[in-house]
C-alpha cells in the first residue's frame, strides 16, 4: 500500500512505518504548505492512501464529496510523537486492508473505519 502522508502527520510516525516497509511520501519533505485540496489531490495521482491529522479532510471527503483513495485521520492530541508512532503502526498492520477506499479515525483505543460510497 502507497501512501502518501500530509504535513501535519509527526515525522516519527512517518518513520516509523518507513522504518516498517511502508511506502510513504511526505508532504513535509515534497511541498510543505500545499492547500488540502492540492494534497488530496497528490495522493489521488500516486494511488496513495493519505493519513492526516488534519480534521479539515473530513469536510472536504463528506461535504464536499471529493474523490479519495482512502484517507486515515489520526486524531491523538496529548501523546508522544513515540507512543502516536506505535499506536498508528500496530494499527496499520491490524487494519491496513481495510484503509483503501475507505475513511478511517484512529484514535487511542479505537479504530473507526467508514468504507467509502464512491
Amino acid at each position: 500500500m502507497n501512501l502518501l502522508a500530509d504535513e501535519s502527520v509527526d515525522r516519527q510516525v512517518v518513520e516509523k512505518l518507513r522504518e516498517s516497509g511502508y511506502s510513504v511520501l511526505y508532504i513535509a519533505e515534497l511541498e510543505p504548505g500545499i492547500s488540502d485540496q492540492e494534497v488530496l489531490n497528490s495522493a489521488n495521482e500516486e494511488n496513495a492512501v493519505l493519513p492526516t491529522a488534519d480534521k479539515d479532510f473530513g469536510e472536504l471527503l463528506f461535504r464536499q464529496r471529493r474523490f479519495s483513495l482512502g484517507a486515515v485521520l489520526i486524531r491523538m492530541a496529548g501523546l508522544s510523537s513515540m507512543k502516536k508512532s506505535d499506536i498508528v503502526l500496530s494499527t496499520f498492520k491490524q487494519h491496513g486492508k481495510e484503509f483503501p477506499n475507505s475513511f478511517s479515525v484512529i484514535s487511542p483505543g479505537n479504530v473507526r473505519i467508514r468504507r467509502s460510497i464512491y
